[in-house]
């Protein structure tokens, strides 16, 4: 008798909606790949798939995400000198 183990955490998680394209009629290929290619870059599918290549702790995310708000807050302050300067 055969026994099968418990499903890890990532390989029970659903896969949310794709995108999907279908061809219209008297549509191109090129068109139809260029639509899903929109559409891909719309629902930030690769973007997503790039941050979850690999695992980041809390910890980290939180150092990226404090990093990200300061660069933030120095173009901010850049612009607003720049802004000044003007006048």
């Amino acid at each position: 008798m055969r026994t099968t183990r418990p499903k890890a955490d990532y390989e029970s998680r659903e896969v949310s909606e794709l995108a999907t394209v279908t061809l219209r009629s008297g549509e191109s290929q090129e068109k139809l790949l260029k639509r899903f290619r929109k559409k891909v870059q719309q629902e930030r599918v690769l973007s997503d798939v790039r941050k979850r290549r690999f695992f980041l702790s809390n910890s980290e995310k939180k150092r990226i995400a404090l990093r990200r708000a300061k660069r933030r807050q120095r173009s901010r302050q850049r612009r607003k000198e720049r802004r000044r300067r003007r006048y």
